[in-house]
Order: C-alpha cells, then sequence, then structure tokens
C-alpha cells in the first residue's frame, strides 16, 4: 500500500516542470527571437521602404550590441529574485517591439537607436534571468536535464520571426513591427501565466549540486567566459550578413527571406535533439562540437560565393549556436548552483564584448555584400575552430 501512495508523491513535482520548460521556451522567444534578431530580417525590408539607411541601420545594430553589453554587466542585480528581473525584461521587450513601428524616416534617427539599444537591455536581462530562474526550478523539481529545452524558444523567436517577414516582405516593414509586437505581447501573457506552476515545486538543493560548487572553484571559469566571449565574435560575422549576401544573390523577398527561417528552424531542430539524445555527453564536449561545427559554416561563404553556400552556413551556423549558448549556460549553472546569476551575467557580458568587437573587425578587415564574409570571417572561422579544440582537450575531465 505504500508505493502506490508515494509514486504520486514524487511525481507531482515532475508534472510541476512542465510549465516552467513552457514558459522558458516562450519567455526566450520573444526576448531573443523577437526582441533581440528580428532587427536582422527586418533590416532588408526598411532599407527597400526607404525608411532606413545603411548607415543608419549600422548604427542601430551597434546601440542594440552596446544595449545587450550593458544589460548583461547589469543583469546581476537581480541576482536575489530572477523571476522579477524576467517578468521586467520581458515587459520591455514587448513594449520596444511595439515601438519600433514608429522607428525610421520620417521619425528622428535617434529614437531607432534608442530603442534598440532598450532591447539589447531588456533582451540580455532576459537571457540570464531565464537561465537562472528556469534551471534553479527545474532542478529543484529534479528534472535539471529538462533545462535543455528552453533553449528551443531562441529558434522559434528567429523562425518566427524570420517567417513573418518572408511570407510578408511585401508589407511595409512599419507593420510588420506592429505584428511581431503582437506576437510578443501575448508570448509574455502566456509566459506569465505558465511561470506561475513554479509555485508548486518545493525549495531545496540536490546534494549533487553541492558537489557541483565545490568542482566549480576549481574549473576554470575565466577560461570558460574567453571561449564564450570568443563565440560571440565569431558567431555574429554570419549571423549579420548571411541575410544581406542572400539579397545580393536574390533580389527577390520570398528568395533571400528564406535565409532566417533556415537559421531558426535550424536552432529549434538542433536544440531539440540535442537536448532529446545528447543529455548524457559532458557540456564541454558538446559545446566543442557545436563550435567546431560553426567554424566549418562561417568557413564555407569565406571560400564559396553562392547562394547554396549561404543557405548551407545558415544551417550549420543556425543549428550550432544555440547548443553553445545552452552547452555554455549549463556550464555556468552546474559552476554555481547556489547563485548562477552573476557567472551567467559574465559570460553574456563577453558574449556581447564579442558581438561588438565583430563589427568594429568588419570595419577594419572588410567583410559582407558581393565579397563574401572576407577576411573577417576567416578570422572568425579561425578564432572559433580554435576555442572549439581547447573546450574539447578540456571535456576529458568530468564537468
Amino acid at each position: 500500500m505504500h508505493t502506490p501512495l508515494a509514486s504520486p508523491a514524487r511525481s507531482a513535482p515532475r508534472r510541476a516542470t512542465w510549465p516552467i520548460v513552457a514558459s522558458g521556451v516562450l519567455a526566450l522567444a520573444v526576448a531573443m527571437g523577437i526582441g533581440r534578431f528580428a532587427f536582422t530580417p527586418l533590416l532588408p525590408l526598411m532599407l527597400r521602404d526607404g525608411t532606413l539607411t545603411a548607415e543608419a541601420g549600422a548604427e542601430w545594430a551597434a546601440a542594440n550590441y552596446l544595449g545587450y553589453l550593458a544589460g548583461a554587466l547589469t543583469a546581476g542585480r537581480f541576482s536575489g529574485n530572477p523571476g522579477r528581473g524576467l517578468a521586467a525584461s520581458l515587459a520591455g521587450v514587448a513594449l520596444t517591439t511595439l515601438a519600433m513601428a514608429l522607428a525610421g524616416a520620417p521619425a528622428p534617427a535617434l529614437l531607432g537607436t534608442a530603442l534598440r539599444a532598450a532591447a539589447g537591455l531588456f533582451s540580455a536581462w532576459a537571457l540570464v534571468c531565464a537561465s537562472s530562474w528556469c534551471l534553479a526550478a527545474l532542478a529543484r523539481g529534479g528534472a535539471g536535464r529538462l533545462g535543455a529545452w528552453i533553449y528551443t524558444g531562441v529558434g522559434l523567436g528567429i523562425a518566427l520571426a524570420g517567417a513573418l517577414a518572408w511570407l510578408g516582405g511585401r508589407q511595409p516593414a512599419a507593420r510588420l513591427w506592429l505584428e511581431l509586437g503582437g506576437l510578443a505581447v501575448a508570448g509574455v501573457l502566456l509566459a506569465g501565466f505558465l511561470a506561475r506552476g513554479a509555485d508548486a515545486i518545493p525549495a531545496g538543493t540536490p546534494e549533487r549540486e553541492a558537489a557541483a560548487v565545490a568542482r566549480g572553484a576549481a574549473d576554470g571559469q575565466g577560461a570558460l567566459i574567453l571561449c564564450y566571449g570568443l563565440f560571440g565574435f565569431g558567431y555574429i560575422v554570419p549571423a549579420t550578413f548571411l541575410p544581406a549576401m542572400a539579397r545580393d544573390l536574390a533580389p527577390d523577398p520570398l528568395v533571400f527571406g528564406l535565409a532566417w527561417p533556415l537559421f531558426g528552424l535550424a536552432a529549434i531542430l538542433s536544440v531539440a535533439g540535442a537536448a532529446r539524445y545528447l543529455a548524457a555527453v559532458p557540456r564541454r564536449r558538446l559545446w566543442a562540437a557545436a563550435q567546431g561545427l560553426m567554424a566549418l559554416g562561417t568557413a564555407l561563404p569565406v571560400a564559396i560565393h553562392a547562394l547554396w553556400a549561404v543557405a548551407a552556413s545558415a544551417l550549420l551556423v543556425g543549428g550550432t549556436f544555440m547548443i553553445a549558448t545552452m552547452a555554455g549556460l549549463q556550464l555556468a549553472r552546474e559552476a554555481r548552483p547556489d547563485d548562477p546569476t552573476p557567472l551567467l551575467a559574465r559570460m553574456t557580458a563577453a558574449f556581447a564584448a564579442g558581438q561588438i568587437a565583430g563589427p568594429l573587425a568588419v570595419r577594419a578587415l572588410g567583410a559582407g555584400g558581393g565579397d563574401g564574409l572576407g577576411p573577417t570571417g576567416a578570422v572568425a572561422a579561425s578564432l572559433l575552430g580554435l576555442s572549439a579544440l581547447w573546450l574539447w582537450r578540456a571535456g576529458r575531465r568530468p564537468v
């Protein structure tokens, strides 16, 4: 008689974890897929509409990178209550996305710059707080391995934003911003509703987390932060220029617009596959493999300037960048299960710094457009490959 009575009690926390996973997926879809990355597929359409110049677009992108860095540097303030930080940041993402419908000529260019900076700030807060809150809640419920699934949200948001820009590419870009803002508001409300399921999970830190704290002290966190920063540098070059390269090769938005939905779809499928089949693989080894494939995807359009190479690069980079993100942030959680938010914030700040360095390297070395990814792409691919080798060797030690 004891077993039937005990079984539901043990399974109750596990049943309570699915709303946390769903809430995390939606939160990252809104914060990253829409708030952070929607500007990429909409930029060519704003250029087409004449509401934005290439120079202003570059300034808006730089403002977003700076805002993301500022958000990463300040996300540690939510260490005591990451759930509250997540709610505030998601509300900010939804509002700034809606307001982007007003940006661009004839509005002052400063408006778009401010909005993109604010979107970067809120999306960094959301990534750090969602990772900290969701992974901790799932660990308390004895379902820590389910944490990988929340990162499918980034690809979901990218695919949705890209598909909307692709299918609605003949609409004015301002209308697309409004539609994306409506999606963001709906996602935020649903994520907030589902997040209340966390209250059903009892508090308590598993003993294995206490052991992880001791390992984290000797884990070489500085090296992890450096690798994550190189990941940011290497990833941003193809992520920024692939849609523009596709547009040069195929001016029809129904053709070049496919690059970004493919990017997001690859991110969804790869993270889902890793969460389902690679849960037992050491996180450093998984990160290393993803970063190595990303290096290949970055190098491909450097060597071959063709539409198929752009599509293959989108699949390789889109299919690995969220696995690298997932594995890196899970390592941070394992290193500091007691309070992962500060380490998550430092890694995100390194990533943001790498993203800022990417466009600066483009200006110094050249990249993009009809010349392919150019020398900056070669540098990015090399750094990704070298950091992948280090991570693979470090993965020999148990994590």
